[in-house]
């Protein structure tokens, strides 16, 4: 049997950082990266990404295998040795381009890395995320790199993106590419672009081709969310959890993909491995069932006798993402798939470090899962208690809504669950240097896919009630402390004729206006989306209400939008709201239908309040 087939995009790559951000990378040594681009090639890839010694992260790792820029010129020649382009995501980091000082000392740095590797067949120079340069700096510091490239590589292009520029810097961006600068060879789009990539094209000039730049890496506060999330995951798994996401992943390339010539995906390490592959079996014939690539890839990788079971757990650990978690019993389900797939593999397989990503996954999700309806019940049980204080007293009541709270750290659900998830990280350690962990195994901060650091965080208001009644437990007057507990049980009643929305939490949100949705929106341009304020390890967010945790919210200038029908015209609404969020920095303006002000612009209070 002879099948021949041609790529469909002439650019199918990944990147692949050598930086102490990524969550395996940094701990790879040069046979480990041929191993990894070989496979990716397999699938259909045909170039690779790096990152120059300096760039938004650490000077070094404790992983090191090779100072930095060494590592780079390995990876350089064993792409040379495939025949694969090698691409270079170049931040200009300093603060003022237009000093003629600091010109010259982007160019004898730059350089170096240029006379360094033996293969270099395009910059990409992102305008920002990391970097604030204004256009037409930043384009006359390229022109200029550009000659110095093309001393040691006279072929090599270079390519610019107008990540987080503002509209101004955008008008500015467009009028340059329109005079047609000769040593520019293409432009990139990619996150915090301020427009759709539609529009994006129709805008560029037609000479210049455009190289997509997807986030396949982050699940949280990036260019395509995990729709509707839900924020037990988001608080637990993170923003860089493995997140094989393969039919989202497609619809995202499939929405977009005649505007652009290709892709080089934006990476973060080896959680969203399987996200690569789907991208460069797409790249290559985008009419292939996102299955069948998975069935090849377990094939390949897995056991070729597993190859559809472990597709099909794959598409499941997507699923278990969808809609909120308490209701989604499919993830049971899911770690019931991989627990019979685990029981009958070979011991070569259980060492597969693909296979123990997707292991840990299914754990996790199950054992927080669990967690969740624990907690939530427990919460239910606190309350009723605290509805008990009128005939008991305040103190009794709220020592017993206490320890009932507690028993999510005195006798916590699916232990067993949890100690497989931590089995998993070693085994994860040890295969593939993956960090799981900041103390165990140096991973640079919990949100940088260290989410084995986050796995017993609070799944309900266990920390914020506990504050409160300690408060509580400090006044002296009977009447106050029942007054306190009568605001707590009442926290979300709005009263008779009234509503309460939760727009960050997915069952309590009737009124807000979605917009688009992932499926025709997946960057949420004209779509409202969930946020989450918690990062990390919490902090002091580990003390507000759960539902300060997640919030609605929408990108750029388009404004959060809630529709609210059948109201009474005859009576007087008050509104009493809470303005959370990600980031402090823009202001907000409330206003009822097209005219009508309730607050000029104001920023938010810090710390949150209603």
């Amino acid at each position: 049997l002879q099948i021949s087939s041609a790529p469909r995009y002439p650019l199918r790559g990944h990147q692949l950082g050598y930086r102490p951000k990524v969550n395996a990378y940094d701990g790879w040594t040069p046979a480990q990266f041929e191993q990894y681009i070989r496979d990716l090639a397999v699938f259909g890839a045909n170039a690779i990404e790096l990152i120059p010694p300096r760039s938004d992260d650490d000077a070094d790792s404790p992983h090191f295998m090779l100072p930095k820029l060494d590592m780079m010129v390995e990876v350089s020649k064993i792409c040379d040795q495939y025949g694969m382009d090698v691409w270079i995501w170049f931040p200009a980091m300093d603060k003022d381009y237009s000093n003629a000082a600091t010109v010259d000392f982007a160019l004898k740095e730059w350089d170096e890395v240029y006379r360094r590797l033996p293969r270099i067949d395009a910059i990409f120079v992102p305008g920002g995320d990391p970097g604030h340069t204004r256009p037409r700096y930043l384009m006359a510091l390229l022109e200029k790199q550009t000659q110095l490239l093309h001393k040691t590589h006279p072929k090599a292009q270079m390519w610019v993106s107008p990540q987080s520029f503002s509209t101004e810097w955008m008008d500015e961006w467009f009028q340059l590419l329109n005079r047609g600068p000769e040593w520019l060879s293409g432009v990139v789009y990619g996150p915090q672009v301020r427009i759709p990539l539609p529009e994006f094209r129709a805008k560029v000039p037609a000479r210049y081709p455009i190289r997509r730049y997807p986030d396949i890496t982050h699940s949280r506060q990036c260019q395509y969310p995990v729709p509707d999330w839900d924020v037990a995951f988001a608080t637990t798994e993170g923003r860089e959890v493995i997140n094989p996401r393969p039919t989202q992943e497609a619809q995202i390339f499939h929405l977009y993909e005649k505007y652009a010539n290709g892709f080089l995906t934006y990476s973060e390490g080896v959680n969203d491995d399987v996200n690569k592959f789907v991208w460069s079996g797409l790249g290559w014939n985008p009419d292939t069932p996102v299955v069948e690539i998975l069935r090849d890839f377990g094939r390949y990788f897995i056991d070729w006798r597993m190859a559809d079971g472990f597709a099909q757990g794959l598409l499941s650990l997507e699923r278990n993402w969808e809609g909120p978690l308490a209701t989604n019993t499919a993830v049971d389900t899911t770690l019931q798939q991989f627990q019979s797939m685990e029981r009958s593999a070979s011991p070569q397989v259980l060492e597969n470090w693909r296979f123990q990503q997707a292991l840990y996954r299914a754990y996790y999700d199950f054992y927080t899962r669990a967690r969740l309806l624990y907690e939530t019940q427990l919460e239910s049980a606190a309350l009723e208690k605290l509805r008990s204080a009128p005939r008991v007293s305040a103190i009794l009541a709220t020592g017993e809504a206490e320890t009932i709270l507690n028993r999510a750290l005195t006798d916590p659900p699916a232990q067993w669950a949890r100690a497989r998830v931590f089995e998993m990280a070693e085994a994860l350690f040890q295969s593939i240097r993956a960090q799981l962990s900041v103390p165990r195994y140096k991973a640079e901060a919990p949100e940088r896919g260290a989410n084995l650091d986050m796995i017993d965080v609070p799944l309900n208001n266990r920390g914020w009630l506990n504050m409160r009644f300690a408060a509580i437990r400090k006044m002296e007057d009977e009447r106050d402390r029942l007054k306190a507990i009568d605001e707590i049980v009442n926290w979300t009643n709005p009263g008779p004729g009234g509503f309460y929305d939760d727009l960050g939490d997915l069952t309590c949100q009737p009124h807000l206006v979605r917009g688009l949705g992932f499926h025709q929106d997946p960057a949420n341009f004209q779509s409202s989306l969930v946020g989450f304020a918690f990062r990390g390890s919490g902090g002091a967010m580990l003390q507000a209400p759960r539902s300060w945790w997640s919030h609605a919210e929408t990108l750029y200038d388009a404004p959060l939008q809630m529709s609210y029908r059948d109201l009474d015209p005859n009576a007087q609404y008050k509104i009493r709201v809470v303005y959370a969020g990600d980031s402090t920095g823009p202001k907000i303006r409330l206003t009822a239908g097209a005219d009508i002000e309730i607050h000029p612009l104001m920023q938010r209070p810090i710390p949150f309040r209603p």
